[in-house]
């Protein structure tokens, strides 16, 4: 690997030839290139279990897609196409697997109507999941199955249409949750019966993950008059590592490469007024955070105005990222911004990578008058 001494006088010797337009209230103001340097800090998991339904994401044929048994407190995400050339339907069925009645309660949880504008279908369900206005309950007899939603079957998946839902549930005794492809004029509960197992894509995007919730907090407070411009990378597998669990259809070991459903929450600590901007690394994305400050809780649209940004970054050459990984990088003309807010003190974003967006980000901190 190139040293970071290298790497810094590559990035060094770029700053001299770029400009940067920075967004400001009101104006915007020409500034130069800036150095950035990354954050440090500490992470620990903790929560429930994520059932993860993504393999393969481009269904040909009828089946099973993933299935595990689980109980307490855990979240589903499920997204699949229909790349079949006939009507399809998508369902969530929950078997009850104990000898106890049982309650399946879901907490909050978001799912649109099949579609194939991806990147919008990301960012509205990943947008109603954390506004957290949806809650219902399941009741469920011994061995009985039910659809996790009644609705589930009224909703036809036309060839190269998406299917995406995320829900946070908890649950008094183990339930098998299954996600399931079936033809469009099928019972599901009947055909669930003798229902197989599809294989994985390439990608092998399914498994079951302990502990859904990963904490970041920052080691110490943010100076913006000391400490310039900061970054903390996100969703990139080496600062900020992936999952590992297990794929329950098969019991290999899997990875969740973007650590899709996995629910951040992000503590953060300035000692004066910090401009905050999020910067897509990857491609084009759209998605939505939560910012909790001082009492108050505001949704925020990533980017605002429009349904996605991050499609007018040219591709970086290999040092740039390299430098990145080790801890430098530029904020130059290129980089493209969501404004996140500005803060004082400590702030909490919550933040899910949202489907069909490209990873990693960046969440920037900057002087606010800056």
């Amino acid at each position: 690997m190139i040293s970071i001494r290298k790497i810094a006088a590559t990035a060094l010797a770029l700053i001299t030839s770029l400009s940067i337009t920075m967004p400001s209230v009101g104006a915007k103001a020409q500034r130069p290139s800036s150095m950035m340097h990354n954050i440090q800090f500490e992470t620990f998991d903790t929560g429930g279990t994520l059932i993860f339904s993504d393999s393969p994401e481009y269904v040909k044929d009828n089946g099973i897609l993933y299935s595990d048994v689980v109980s307490g407190s855990a979240r589903l995400l499920y997204y699949h196409l229909n790349d079949s050339t006939s009507d399809k339907k998508l369902a969530v069925i929950v078997e009850n697997v104990s000898d106890q009645f049982n309650t399946l309660n879901i907490t909050r949880g978001a799912a649109t109507k099949p579609g194939r504008k991806f990147l919008s279908i990301g960012k509205a369900v990943l947008t109603s999941y954390l506004k957290n206005n949806f809650r219902t309950s399941l009741t469920l007899n011994r061995n009985e199955r039910k659809l996790l939603r009644d609705n589930m079957n009224d909703l036809v998946l036309k060839p190269g249409q998406l299917a995406y839902g995320l829900y946070d549930f908890n649950v008094d005794y183990p339930v098998r949750i299954t996600v399931m492809m079936y033809p469009a004029t099928a019972d599901p509960l009947f055909y669930y019966l003798g229902a197989q197992v599809l294989p994985k894509d390439e990608q092998q995007l399914r498994g079951t993950f302990k502990e859904m919730t990963r904490v970041i907090r920052t080691k110490k407070k943010y100076d913006p008059q000391t400490d310039g411009i900061v970054y903390l990378l996100l969703s990139d597998g080496t600062n900020d590592q992936y999952k590992i669990g297990i794929d329950a259809t098969d019991g290999s070991s899997v990875v969740n490469f973007g650590n899709y459903g996995i629910d951040y929450r992000l503590e953060l600590e300035t000692r004066d007024k910090t401009q905050f901007y999020l910067s897509p690394l990857g491609g084009m994305y759209a998605g939505a955070m939560r910012s909790n400050y001082k009492g108050h809780s505001q949704l925020i649209l990533v980017p605002r105005g429009k349904t996605y940004f991050g499609d007018e970054t040219p591709k970086e050459p290999a040092n740039v990222h390299e430098a990145r990984q080790e801890g430098i990088a530029l904020l130059t003309a290129q980089t493209e911004l969501a404004d996140l807010g500005t803060f004082d003190g400590k702030v909490q974003f919550e933040y899910s990578p949202p489907a069909a967006s490209y990873l990693p980000i960046n969440i920037i901190l900057m002087p606010a008058d800056d």
